[in-house]
């Protein structure tokens, strides 16, 4: 039965696709719809990447209506966004948007070596700058493009511009602000001294906001196009993996694995730490006091998704698990590109290892296998990593993401770790279901009538899992050194 009572609409802009949902305030997603973003390559670039944000526009407004019409009875109380981060919005004095950088654009990388003062940079941002970084984004477009910097009087991250088209109202959201090495992390402020180092005028930066407050109501322009009460609240969510933290219910020191399109492995904390070597990222959480410490293994994500698509086109993910659980002992090793933190450069050559003559029981299977097996590995090393800057001795780790659909991914890491896995229903909606949180605590609706249960993977005593991954290590080494040139 659908709570009428309280229903939100949640807007999420992966780096993939948009996504549009109904939830109610139980923690229940009602209905979902969904389309792919659409990029187009910069050609002044060797690696730049935009999209057209009216185009997205027009198709967050098309999914709107499209899950609304489902529910023709569902009152909405409030919508929130959640985006991919680093990714931004530029708007100029008319208000119009201008023109999409996401997180996949690296249209700076030819001006990282122009960069000043990178250890202070890294002291005060958490991360080491790169062209993935906000800032770089606006350097290189400054470079080439300097009629459409020019044009521009401020810039949004993904999630609160389309938080501005709802409301009006323009802002940055704190997690969001973090990826932009013009915030000061610790300070929880923008930086006037970053600003100048990136030739950046700090007067175009919106006012800051924190994650679970209101904008206010919708445009009334808006509420009419979508058939919604003029009094549904705009509150600010933020990013995607800061959301999908959220949806676990972590508590201090907790480490959550979130499987996405990447896998940040991240740890929840109250204390700014800085790495001394420059591997992890602090970032600010959208809990105002609360930091994420983060590694991250890189497009694990991707690299299943796309061996799903080449050899199990048109089967779901429960028979593709059924052949996996045959295949404990396969003797095929990957070695995909998947990043670890203390490499100092990432593996652009990778590919399967099999033994010869290739055995008549090869198959399909051990493709995929072999390719979780590289995923779980990486997120060994990236953990055990980020171990070495902040120890973790909890018996148990959080997962959420699509990537927990594999139970195989699942036990793997559970065996790997040494941990118990838990997982809490709805983990494949994780960022939505972390917008749900972010609304009832708005609207001062506790935690506990959340109707999660949680599931626990526990490690089993498995003699050669080690000898696996060992062998594993040796392969990806060997890989590094012959061919990563």
């Amino acid at each position: 039965m659908i709570d009428t009572t309280k229903n939100y609409l949640i807007i999420d802009i992966g780096t993939g696709n948009v996504r549009v949902a109904i939830t109610n305030s139980k923690g229940q997603v009602l209905g979902i719809e969904r389309e792919n973003v659409n990029y187009n390559k910069d050609e002044k670039y060797q690696e730049a990447l935009e999209f057209d944000p009216n185009e997205l526009w027009r198709q967050i407004i098309r999914l709107s209506k499209k899950v609304l019409l489902k529910f023709p009875h569902a009152s909405i109380s409030a919508i929130t966004v959640s985006s991919q981060r680093e990714g931004i919005v530029l708007i100029d004095r008319q208000n119009n948007s201008i023109v999409g950088l996401p997180n996949h654009d690296h249209r700076g990388r030819n001006w990282e070596g122009e960069i000043k003062e990178k250890d202070y940079i890294s002291r005060k941002c958490g991360r080491y700058p790169s062209s993935i970084f906000s800032a770089l984004k606006l350097v290189g477009l400054r470079k080439r493009h300097p009629e459409i910097f020019d044009r521009m009087t401020t810039f949004l991250s993904i999630s609160d511009w389309a938080q501005f088209m709802l409301s009006g109202v323009k802002g940055y959201e704190h997690s969001q602000a973090s990826e932009t090495l013009l915030y000061d992390v610790e300070a929880k402020d923008w930086s006037q001294k970053l600003c100048k180092l990136f030739l950046i005028d700090i007067a175009i930066l919106p006012p800051l906001h924190a994650s679970g407050v209101s904008l206010g109501p919708i445009l009334p322009e808006m509420a009419k196009v979508l058939g919604l009460s003029s009094q549904t609240q705009v509150i600010v969510g933020g990013s995607d993996t800061q959301l999908a933290i959220k949806s676990t219910s972590p508590t201090l020191d907790d480490v959550i694995i979130v499987a996405g399109t990447t896998t940040p492995i991240v740890k929840l904390i109250t204390k700014y730490i800085i790495d001394p070597r420059q591997k992890t990222w602090t970032n600010r959480h959208i809990e105002e006091e609360n930091f994420i410490l983060e590694t991250n293994a890189g497009v694990t994500g991707l690299n299943y998704q796309r061996l799903k698509e080449i050899f199990y086109p048109r089967e779901g993910y429960e028979i593709m698990e059924k052949e996996l659980q045959l295949k404990i002992n396969t003797t095929c090793t990957a070695s995909l590109g998947s990043l670890i933190a203390d490499e100092e450069q990432p593996i652009t050559l990778g590919g399967f290892l099999m033994e010869t003559p290739l055995s008549q029981d090869l198959s399909r299977a051990d493709f995929v296998r072999s390719a979780i097996q590289d995923i779980a590995s990486c997120i060994k090393k990236n953990y055990e990593y980020l171990c070495s800057v902040s120890p973790h001795d909890k018996d148990y780790i959080w997962g959420c993401g699509g990537g927990f659909q594999s139970g195989t991914l699942t036990q793997l890491l559970a065996d790997l770790l040494g941990k118990e896995i838990r997982i809490r229903d709805g983990f494949q909606h994780a960022s939505i279901i972390g917008g749900i949180l972010v609304c009832n605590e708005f609207l001062g609706i506790p935690k506990t009538i959340l109707e999660i249960k949680v599931k626990s993977t526990t490690p089993n005593t498995v003699n050669d899992i080690l000898h696996k991954h060992q062998k594993w290590q040796k392969i990806r080494n060997q890989v590094k050194e012959n061919f990563n040139n």
